[in-house]
C-alpha cells in the first residue's frame, strides 16, 4: 500500500520508515506505529509518524 495516503495507515501497522538522518541513502527502518503526525491526508513523501520505539520518520512502506 501506499504510504503517501493518511488513511492507508493505522496505529498498530507494521511499516518501513525513512528517518530524517537516512534520508539521503533512503535506509529503511521498520517498526509499528504509534503515532501519526501528518495532519493533511497526503504527503508527497509519505505521511510522518512515530513509532512505538520513539523514532519518527516518513512512511515508504506498509508491511
Amino acid at each position: 500500500m501506499d504510504g503517501r495516503y493518511r488513511t492507508n495507515i493505522k496505529p498498530g501497522d507494521n511499516v518501513s520508515i525513512v528517518l530524517k538522518q537516512h534520508q539521503r541513502t533512503g535506509q529503511l527502518t521498520e517498526g509499528v506505529v504509534k503515532d501519526i503526525l501528518t495532519k493533511s491526508s497526503f504527503h508527497p513523501h509519505g505521511i510522518k509518524v512515530r513509532l512505538e520505539d520513539g523514532q519518527v520518520g516518513r512512511v515508504k512502506k506498509i508491511v
